[in-house]
Order: C-alpha cells, then structure tokens, then sequence
C-alpha cells in the first residue's frame, strides 16, 4: 500500500483514470458492434452513419491518453475497408 502522500495521491489519480478510460474503450466497442451489425445486415446508410460515430469516438479517445492515436487509425481503417466492401457490392 502507498505510504507517502505523493504515492497515496497517485493511487487516487490512477484509479479514476482506469475507470475513464475502460468507460471509453467500453463505449467505443458497443459502437463498433452497432457499426458491424449494420455491416451484417448489408445496411449502407445505417453502416455509413454508424462509421461516422465510430470515427468520432476513436479521435476523442486518441487525442486524451486512453488509446494511442496509430491503435485509433488502425481501427478506423479496417473498419472503412469493410464499409467500402458493403459499398461495391451494390
């Protein structure tokens, strides 16, 4: 257990941000699962809108320190690969 102030104020400090950042992972991941059912369901405006969201929370996650900003364009990259599949099929 933190014995010093410093390291007591620490552990407080890090609590709160776990907790903000698995919030936000958490809801970046219901998103991406809303975006691949559209996906699934062979839905272009629904995917397309539900892109758009997905991108949005990504960038907010990369610009604080919950995810880094490669992990983020790695996601949205794949993620507009099979858009763009959902697109030419028809």
């Amino acid at each position: 257990m933190a014995q010093s102030l410093q390291a007591k104020k620490r552990a407080k400090q890090n609590i709160k941000s776990r907790t903000t950042n698995r919030a936000r992972k958490s809801r970046i991941k219901t998103q991406i699962k809303h975006f691949e059912t559209a996906v699934s369901e062979g839905n272009v405006e629904a995917a397309s809108e539900q892109y758009k969201l997905v991108v949005k929370k990504l960038d907010k996650a990369a610009s604080t320190s919950t995810m880094h900003k490669k992990t983020a364009a790695r996601k949205k990259s794949r993620l507009a690969k099979k858009l763009n599949a959902l697109k030419v099929k028809e």
